[in-house]
């Protein structure tokens, strides 16, 4: 392929179940080492390599890679609206809201309806203030969240404002229900479940979720860490 990695390429990945996003930026290093540098006046220079927008280890999809000068396009790129497929479990809840903790708390579903699981869904709609987790990477007090809320501290986090743009139900079956967001940069997919699972009465929590597109960057054109650097090594 014809890359030139100094002068800048836009990398569409798919990140792995488990892997962290560093994780995939150093795979994604470590590929293309010998072809990142270029003598300036005698003196290796080295092209830079970055991310545009974490996502979880517990997600998989679409990660946006920018190397050398395209890294100056990272801040525009994370600005992109986001599309997210996954699956929420209705009934109970971790404190992460997701599966890297255990269940702290259960509730009932009996009273869930399909038309109660619509409804709910419609007024997430639009621009709201919306809670991150505590387990995040926001910062508070020049700490990140996770990093208080592992050491046992109850931070306090100040709303964001945010934007749902679609909100689509595409499978339900109890106590599982399946969705697509399409939502602004900021917005935490997690905090979507713990409040829907509220909204209902209940609790809820995510199980499953992939970035499908960034903006008009797809999923469908990402290729794994692990396939990329055979590429660049076959």
């Amino acid at each position: 392929m014809g890359y030139n990695f100094y002068s800048g390429e836009v990398l569409l990945i798919d990140k792995p179940l488990t892997w962290s996003s560093f994780q995939a930026v150093n795979k994604i290093k470590h590929s293309i080492k010998n072809h990142v540098s270029l003598i300036v006046d005698g003196v290796k220079v080295k092209a830079k390599v970055g991310h545009a927008g974490t996502l979880d280890p517990l997600a998989t999809g679409l990660l946006i890679v920018c190397t050398g000068k395209k890294t100056k396009s990272i801040n525009e790129l994370m600005g992109l609206e986001k599309e997210y497929t996954g699956t929420f479990y209705l009934g109970a809840t971790t404190p992460c809201y997701d599966l890297e903790k255990d269940i702290d708390h259960t509730y009932p579903i009996n009273h869930i309806t399909v038309d109660a699981l619509m409804e709910s869904a419609k007024k997430f709609l639009g621009i709201q203030q919306q809670v991150p987790p505590l387990f995040s990477a926001v910062f508070v007090d020049g700490k990140r969240a996770y990093e208080l809320a592992r050491a046992g501290v109850a931070a306090e986090l100040k709303p964001r404002e945010i934007e749902i743009k679609e909100f689509e139900l595409s499978n339900i079956s109890l106590p599982f229900v399946d969705f697509r967001i399409v939502c602004s940069k900021g917005t935490y997919i997690r905090s979507i479940a713990r409040d829907f699972g509220i909204s209902l009465n209940s609790g809820a929590h995510l199980t499953k979720l992939c970035r499908t597109r960034i903006g008009n960057f797809y999923l469908k054109d990402a290729v794994s860490p692990i396939q990329f650097s055979e590429l660049q090594n076959g």
